[in-house]
């Protein structure tokens, strides 16, 4: 048999796929639901990406108490850096939306395009990891991380015993999952 060629369509995946196959058992209304999360999921990731260029090209929005807007003009006017890998190791990395560091100052912000309440843990996460990446005592540095989301900006100044757990956690964890994947591999 010569199976048809569907080459557009090879390393996707259809929203009704075998891979995610809960949705068969799904009523009419749960279709609709997941649907309309998997579309705000996909608006989220192109809000993103268009949030960066804005940044990256310092092209202000029209000054308004939208969301998008406030995160892009303030990512512009503090000078960040989009979209930052920052990693300890392959066990632990995460991407900060906006990230800048000057005068011993670490800012992050962090655009939820989403109505799901979220965490500021997250944003905590990022500061351990850039403390441990760049070799950043919490102690000689200050804080802030904001969440758009909303039309509301969500500010937090994480005291030095925030950030320093989630550091020794971050160092423990990899070294329990290192030492797995070592035992596996030998």
């Amino acid at each position: 048999m010569n199976f048809n060629r569907h080459l557009e369509l090879e390393g996707q995946h259809a929203f009704l796929g075998a891979s995610k196959y809960h949705w068969i058992n799904y009523s009419e209304q749960k279709i609709v639901e997941a649907y309309n999360n998997f579309m705000a999921t996909q608006r989220g990731t192109e809000l993103h990406e268009f949030a960066r260029r804005c940044i990256e090209l310092r092209q202000k929005l029209p000054r308004t108490k939208q969301t998008l807007n406030m995160y892009v003009n303030d990512a512009i006017g503090y000078k960040m850096t989009p979209e930052q890998v920052l990693y300890y190791s392959d066990n632990c990395f995460g991407t900060a939306d906006a990230i800048a560091f000057r005068d011993n100052f670490l800012r992050i912000h962090d655009l939820k395009t989403g109505v799901t309440k979220t965490h500021i843990e997250q944003l905590r996460i990022y500061a351990a990891l850039f403390c441990l990446e760049y070799h950043v005592k919490p102690s000689d540095i200050e804080m802030e991380l904001r969440i758009y989301q909303n039309d509301e900006i969500l500010i937090d100044n994480p005291e030095v015993s925030d950030i320093v757990p989630i550091i020794d956690k971050i160092i423990t964890s990899d070294k329990i999952i290192s030492k797995i994947k070592y035992e596996e591999n030998n």
